[in-house]
């Protein structure tokens, strides 16, 4: 949900003549890249022709024009085609955002409170202005029940919305914590007439009454739906929106799966394909569209924190609670045989919960890291203090025969024991579980795991659902083992809670779906929430990545420093890339169609 860093606040004064340009206002830890009469973002035209539509996939099916709740799927592409929030990230610095519906705020001297001066131009797409109790409507309904669980959690610590008056809203807090200021900028802000007296989970065919760019134009649930560009979009000259969202329609068109799709895209149904399939990606990208230019593929660096991807355990489930066990499975899977035979040599092996950044920790334990780890020594394991981690491998000189050897000792003292060809415990039960996936080319993957498990008398078993049966499932913790990642921003924080914390462990629909429940866990994410500085909250994540590690709670999967695309040679694009960006964000934001 950010785009993050910790803590320095610039400020625009709540006074003096209005213009359309937003203020620098925040950034963490640093000096905002663009001053207070900056003209646009760097990687974006500002010149860029507003003409032309661009056709985007999806895979599975949708049934809700609300993407805030917990029931129903949500429609591709409403955020951030028709909600804004009050602030808006710049996508080339680490967390920084810039005046979106707020055109300057002010941090209060205690840190207690954080207060917002909207833009008088700030308008919904029904013409109405947006409000001060616009913004405390759609706090107080995105922190109720009757929204994603998520939002309570991530805004666990900002107590109540205050209207000021009716350009003016103030967010209270419980407690001081260095990004409240700026993770209350990033409040998606709908009108209340949107909702009106109906339920808000059931507003799943009432068009959204928002601020953005665009407007929905037709949709046919679980098909496709169009959005139109909104021709008189409030903030088309603003200074954090110029040159941006240039296409006049953007239609998303839903696929079964993902081979259906790939075969569309070439077919010409689509424009754009980000791919996820190393296979697909060194196999399926060829042919005449292809070699005549029509089709361009290209790897797009970035510098995205990679978080982690893995094959999570459910720790609900009696089978996985006791540790070697998920440490004997781990020994089970071969990424390198994988990665040579499967992917093409095209990833790296996952090594942190922050891959791909300084703030995986790495080494021993030392300094001020060392002491915030120490009070905790008894609840941890030795090896945390004493051997750096590193996942399970087969480079020489380690072998697999090897290292099922060693799952095998540690099955056998978890009071496992094989009869015949098969697991059991000490009633008897076999060991066996279920994989369940979302994806279809992830039965490849699994089949050679399952092989290696098969050896230690293990039974897997997997199968690829429906996307909305997956989704539900995990929203109800309902599964044995996933394929899932924790995607992570620049600058960690309160969004730690929703992942690792024991409170959103018994939530439903909490990003805690592995079930972690540990004190120390707890403890290592209040020290990164509540670091004064960036040096300490750097410190406070290498801790808790160790922590997170030192637990076996998934068995790590790999990750790659590039985007893989591949998109119609139809588009003008900015020469100047940003850092921290997903493919198909950085396009809507700021690529557009080519003249005729």
């Amino acid at each position: 949900m950010k785009y993050l860093l910790n803590t320095l606040l610039l400020l625009l004064p709540f006074f003096g003549t209005h213009t359309l340009q937003a203020a620098p206002a925040q950034a963490m830890g640093y000096l905002p890249k663009y001053g207070p009469d900056f003209a646009h973002f760097d990687y974006v035209n500002p010149d860029a022709p507003k003409r032309g539509e661009i056709v985007l996939s999806s895979v599975g099916s949708f049934d809700s024009l609300n993407p805030f709740t917990l029931k129903g799927m949500a429609a591709e592409g409403l955020n951030p085609l028709l909600f804004e929030t009050l602030m808006t990230p710049s996508l080339d610095e680490p967390f920084s955002q810039y005046g979106l519906l707020a055109e300057d705020s002010l941090l209060a001297e205690d840190g207690l409170s954080v207060t917002f001066r909207l833009n008088p131009e700030a308008r919904f797409n029904d013409g109405s202005a947006v409000t001060a109790a616009d913004v405390q409507f759609s706090f107080d309904t995105l922190k109720s029940e009757a929204a994603h669980p998520h939002y309570r959690i991530y805004w666990a610590d900002i107590e109540r919305a205050v209207v000021v008056d009716s350009r003016t809203v103030r967010f209270e807090f419980a407690r001081v914590n260095p990004e409240l200021h700026m993770i209350a900028g990033q409040i998606p802000v709908f009108s209340r007439a949107w909702v009106g007296e109906a339920a808000f989970s059931g507003l799943a065919e009432r068009a959204p009454i928002a601020s953005g760019p665009y407007l929905i134009a037709s949709y046919d649930l679980g098909k496709n739906i169009v959005y139109r560009r909104n021709p008189d979009y409030w903030a088309a000259e603003l200074n954090s929106r110029r040159g941006m969202f240039n296409f006049e329609r953007v239609i998303y068109k839903y696929y079964r799966d993902f081979t259906v799709a790939l075969e569309a895209f070439k077919a010409g149904e689509f424009d754009f394909n980000h791919e996820y399939n190393s296979k697909s990606w060194a196999r399926d990208y060829n042919g005449a569209v292809f070699d005549s230019g029509a089709i361009l593929r290209e790897e797009l660096p970035h510098q995205n924190n990679q978080g982690i991807q893995g094959f999570a355990f459910n720790l609900r489930r009696p089978l996985f609670q006791d540790q070697r066990v998920r440490q004997a499975l781990a020994l089970a899977f071969d990424f390198e045989w994988s990665n040579r035979q499967l992917f093409y040599d095209q990833y790296r092996r996952c090594y942190s919960y922050f891959s791909n950044s300084d703030l995986a920790a790495t080494g021993l334990p030392q300094g001020d890291e060392l002491a915030l780890l120490e009070p905790w020594r008894k609840d941890l394991p030795l090896s945390l203090f004493t051997q750096e981690w590193h996942p399970p491998s087969t480079q020489p000189p380690a072998t697999l025969r090897a290292n099922l050897r060693h799952a095998a000792q540690l099955l056998r003292e978890a009071d496992w024991k094989l009869k015949g060809d098969t697991l059991i415990n000490t009633a008897g039960e076999p060991f066996a579980f279920e994989v369940i996936l979302a994806q279809k080319g992830f039965e490849r993957i699994l089949a050679p795991f399952a092989r290696n498990l098969k050896k230690l008398g293990v039974e897997v078993s997997y199968r690829t659902v429906d996307r909305a049966l997956y989704q539900q499932r995990l929203d109800s913790f309902d599964f044995d083992m996933v394929v899932t990642s924790f995607g992570q921003s620049q600058s960690p924080g309160n969004e730690l809670r929703g992942m690792f914390h024991s409170s959103a462990a018994v939530q439903e629909g909490s990003q805690n779906i592995i079930g972690i429940r540990s004190p120390v866990v707890d403890a290592m994410i209040d020290k990164v929430i509540y670091a004064p500085n960036r040096q300490s909250l750097v410190t406070a994540v290498r801790a808790l990545d160790r922590v997170l590690l030192a637990g076996d709670y998934l068995i790590p999967h790999w990750y790659i420093g590039t985007h893989r695309v591949a998109y119609r040679d139809r588009f003008g694009i900015p020469q100047q890339r940003p850092l921290y960006y997903t493919p198909v964000g950085w396009l809507l934001q700021s690529w557009w169609a080519k003249g005729e």
